[in-house]
Formats: structure tokens, sequence, C-alpha cells
């Protein structure tokens, strides 16, 4: 298998085919961030004797830049994995990469590939597809309002003219219409596919998490593939970080706060109301407050826990079970 590493930017893509890295023979591409451009480095690839089913391509997750190229990778008939950026950071400072450019990281990727050989990414299907598009387009809309919201106390508290109150009345009546029209179209997109509906209904069998919730560990869930729930705590930035090293260095754990903020902000919403409402989770906040954890801390226990049970309900296909004992 030849690697090929692709530094993923919104212009462009640069790429390292490491044709043998023993020696560190390599070939180096930059291409237009585009499906016209993943052709043309399909071809180039091609060129220097490595056919799709001899590549397998590395990339960073970068937000929506990288999944088109992805994509059409995968679609190309070229393997594709997905790296977790602070992996690939960390295996870059193992290699003592003292300067960072677009063509270095690209390398790295390569390298990231050949030393850890990382498993082949899956697109999500269609629908799935579908379904983060209308979540990400409703969250965008409910922050602007949010903005607007702000935005009229702060003007109701100064003497603005009528025509600027009228704006911006005006303005939270067309996010609230659109919203409800989203909010609508994605129920009944859910509706429409079986496999999502059947999700929505097990994650909303936890007490704690609510439709917003649902939705969105559903968006999260169907759009990357986890082994396992500490794996999926992870990337929602919800498992603690360590800091210690002999006598001298002895920090107090914390959160990671790695991966998505809008996602954990509304998993911290979830963990509240379970501390109060979901048996499992009432009964883990209430040991870790009695161990002497603070209120933060122990709420934090409670947002992993909310998330191993939204796992754990897709993984067994059953919904919750209020009497199900297991350890908390």
């Amino acid at each position: 298998m030849i690697y090929l590493g692709i530094d993923v930017s919104k212009l462009k893509l640069d790429c390292t085919l490491l044709l043998d890295p023993e020696n560190d023979k390599r070939k180096s591409k930059v291409v237009p961030n585009s499906r016209d451009g993943v052709h043309e480095l399909v071809r180039w690839c091609a060129k220097h004797g490595v056919m799709a089913d001899q590549a397998h391509a590395v990339l960073e997750a970068t937000g929506p830049y990288h999944e088109q190229a992805a994509t059409t990778l995968h679609d190309g008939g070229i393997a594709v994995s997905i790296a977790n950026p602070a992996n690939v950071h960390d295996f870059s400072r193992a290699m003592a990469m003292r300067s960072k450019t677009d063509a270095l990281d690209s390398l790295v990727l390569a390298r990231y590939g050949v030393a850890m050989r990382p498993a082949a990414w899956q697109p999500p299907p269609a629908h799935v597809r579908e379904l983060r598009a209308l979540i990400t387009q409703l969250d965008a809309l409910s922050k602007d309002r949010l903005r607007t919201m702000n935005r009229q106390e702060k003007i109701e508290a100064s003497s603005a003219s009528e025509l600027v109150e009228r704006s911006i009345s005006d303005t939270l009546s067309f996010y609230d219409k659109e919203i409800a029209r989203l909010e609508k179209a994605i129920d009944d997109h859910i509706d429409r596919h079986p496999d999502l509906k059947d999700d929505t209904k097990l994650l909303s069998s936890i007490p704690g998490v609510g439709p917003k919730v649902a939705r969105t560990m559903l968006r999260v869930m169907r759009t990357h593939q986890f082994k396992c729930a500490e794996d999926l705590a992870a990337y929602l930035g919800l498992v603690p970080v360590q800091r210690q090293s002999g006598t001298s260095l002895r920090g107090r754990s914390r959160m990671s706060k790695a991966g998505p903020a809008d996602v954990r902000a509304k998993v911290y919403m979830a963990g509240v109301v379970a501390s109060k409402h979901n048996p499992h989770v009432r009964a883990l906040y209430q040991r870790l407050l009695a161990a002497g954890k603070t209120k933060m801390s122990a709420l934090g226990a409670c947002m992993r826990k909310v998330v191993h049970l939204c796992f754990g309900v897709l993984k067994t296909r059953q919904p919750y079970r209020p009497d199900y004992a297991f350890s908390t």
C-alpha cells in the first residue's frame, strides 16, 4: 500500500505520495480543493505507477473542507483515513518536525499512515448527510436568532429609532418561521427513513435526552465511526486529562474539551437534567458529591455517562431501562 498524505485547506490540497518510506522517495503536488482537483490528483498518482486500489489517502478532519475530497477519493476507489488532528500533531512532535508548512504537513500525514496504519473511512449514506446538513443549518439559525435577541435587549435599553426596532423585530420573525420550517423538515426526514426514526426513539428513551440532544447525538454517531463509547466521549472532549510527573507535578484532572463545543454544550444540558431525573446518572452524581468531588467535576462525569448511555442504546438496539443494573 502506498500512502498519500493530503493537507487540506479551503482552496487547495497539498499532497505527498510516499513511494518509498525507507529511502524517503516521494512526490509532491498541489491541486485545487474541488472534485476536478481530486480527479487530477488520482490521474497524477496513476502517472507515477500508483493505481487507485494501491493508494491509501490520509487526511486530517478539518470541518467541511475535507469532506468533499474524502468522498471523491473514496468514490474513485482510493482507501481513505480521516486522522484526528491531535494525534497527528503528537506524531509530528515525535518526528521532531520543527517547521510547519502545508507541504511538510502532507508528508507528516503520509508517514503517519505508514506508521499507524489507520482504519479506512466510510462516508455516511446520503440520507445521513442530508440530516447533518439540515441540523447544521438549524443550529446556525438558532445562534443567529440568539445574537439578534441580545441586540434587541441592548436596543430596548437605549434610545434607538423605531425603524431599527422594527427591523430587529422583523428579523426575529423571519428566524422563528425559518427555524420552525427546518425543525419540521428534520422531523419529516427522520420519519421517512426507518433507521433514523428507530435511532431517534432509542436515544429519546434516555431520561435527560430531549429532542434536540437526540438529533445532535444521532448526527454525530451516524456520521462518524466509533468503536466504543469511550471513543465517542473522547471525540466530544469529555474524557479527563491528567498532568502528573514524579512528585513535583500533580495537577488537577480536567476535561479535555477537544472536539465540537456546540455538541458538548448540548450534552452539558442533558447532563444537568439527567443528574436529577435519570436513575443511573443521578446515582453517579450523588456518589461523586459524597466522595468530595466538586459539582462541575461530578457534572462532567454525568455528561460522560449520558454519552455512554447514548452509545449503549444504539449498540444494543434496546431502549433505556431504568431498572437495568450496571456500575455507575
